[in-house]
């Protein structure tokens, strides 16, 4: 009992290409004692010593593929090429030890098996032709006095083995291929999922630190702006450093109210419907309010009509200002360290298409390099301009409303960052005033 667990817990360590070796050489020892000690049982005809050549070269390229399976498990180009040869030796095989009159001719379904579970759709069937037609060869090259048994005619039976293997190849390349790419993209979708999971947990964690980090600015804001107001009072000639520092005050306050409005309004899931046009006059009255330095772009796109507008609405909560308006900050940002002017351009358009609606926030700066554009919004990235979390959060908030963020270099040069919301149907504008 204890030697039986043993031995389980031993091949489910294994890792695949381990397992796939030994079932090679698992073939190979069925070869080796079919040959030499159940040949006379099962009637195998031994008719040339090439067979035994055969066999030892057959040995060699094992051990060699051995050796370098890891290699070799890199590519399905590598792989397939083993597949191959083995099928090549599984016919040579057969065919020295008495062909189509084998009783171990389905064996040679086995590279074609394991095609249909590691390698893609077109392998198995390559391996099935050559299979097919190496036993059609060997049915139509048995001599006739082995076609009659005891006086029976065995054809028929001969060609019913054939048929039966023509049946099994289908399968294996149909059946048990498709189930094995649906195993696969089962376990690609999984790995996503696990990926999102572990991308939400950082993203609660960082949420967590920013409500505790608001709460505790919140007292020293307060305190800054008593300052502040004696300040003006006492002070005259220092006028306008004053109303900078009270432009920052006010922003920094209304972003903490902000902050515990979209904190309470996600822990309760209040969501409302907006329409395309007041998305877009309350993006443009925001960046006006709390960030007059960017020069602002905001344009409706040519697939958007005022009608449209009014019945399309994309669902919305206390979380997706923010996010937008930290891409347009991000742009604005970017222009102003590459043209000297923080210029940013937004076009809200519907897209008949696909029935979404996208918001399209183009800067003017130096681009992103392309290695880090399929990786910004879904990981935080190391560079010179930060660590990517502002994007990271930003992204997480369009996909819990069902949006999906695309990154872009713009031909002229900067960056595009497309947002795309799904689109409801409706007549009832008045809710869209819960974002703002």
């Amino acid at each position: 009992m204890i030697n039986l667990r043993l031995k389980n817990l031993l091949i489910r360590n294994l890792s695949a290409i381990d397992q796939l070796a030994l079932l090679r050489f698992a073939g190979l020892l069925l070869k080796i004692g079919l040959t030499f000690f159940a040949a006379d049982t099962f009637g195998l005809s031994l008719s040339s010593p090439i067979l035994y050549w055969g066999m030892s070269l057959e040995a060699l390229y094992l051990g060699f593929t051995f050796w370098h399976r890891s290699a070799i498990a890199r590519l399905d180009s590598g792989l397939f090429i083993v597949l191959l040869l083995d099928t090549l030796f599984w016919i040579s095989w057969l065919y020295f030890t008495g062909g189509a009159t084998n009783a171990f001719i389905s064996l040679l379904l086995l590279p074609t098996a394991i095609a249909a579970v590691v390698l893609p759709k077109w392998a198995p069937w390559v391996l099935a032709l050559i299979s097919t037609f190496a036993y059609s060869l060997m049915i139509f090259s048995v001599p006739e006095s082995q076609m009659k048994h005891h006086g029976m005619d065995m054809s028929s039976h001969y060609l019913g083995m054939w048929f039966n293997f023509l049946i099994s190849s289908l399968v294996l390349t149909t059946s048990v291929a498709y189930i094995a790419q649906r195993m696969r993209k089962q376990e690609v979708e999984l790995g996503y999922m696990r990926e999102a999971q572990l991308r939400q947990e950082r993203l609660i964690a960082l949420g967590t630190a920013s409500a505790q980090m608001a709460h505790q600015l919140a007292t020293p804001l307060a305190s800054l702006r008593l300052l502040v107001d004696e300040a003006v009072e006492d002070a005259v000639s220092e006028q306008q450093v004053l109303q900078e520092m009270d432009t920052a005050l006010l922003r920094c306050e209304q972003t903490l109210s902000s902050l515990r409005m979209a904190t309470e309004s996600i822990r309760q899931q209040r969501k409302a419907l907006m329409s395309a046009e007041q998305l877009a006059a309350t993006i443009k009255q925001q960046v006006l309010l709390l960030m007059p330095e960017i020069n602002l772009e905001l344009s409706l796109g040519h697939k958007l009509d005022k009608a449209e507008s009014s019945d399309r609405m994309i669902q919305t909560d206390a979380s997706l200002l923010p996010a937008l308006l930290a891409l347009i900050e991000n742009a604005g940002s970017a222009s102003l360290a590459h043209c000297g002017e923080s210029r940013v351009l937004v076009a809200v358009q519907l897209d008949s298409d696909t029935s979404r609606l996208c918001i399209s926030v183009k800067d003017f700066g130096a681009g992103i390099p392309k290695e880090m554009l399929l990786q910004l919004g879904h990981k935080l990235i190391d560079s010179e301009q930060g660590m990517g979390i502002a994007l990271l959060l930003s992204n997480a908030s369009f996909e819990r409303l069902g949006g999906q963020l695309l990154l872009s270099s713009a031909g002229e040069g900067g960056t595009i960052a497309k947002v795309c919301f799904p689109v409801y149907e409706s007549k009832e504008t008045s809710q869209a005033g819960a974002l703002s």
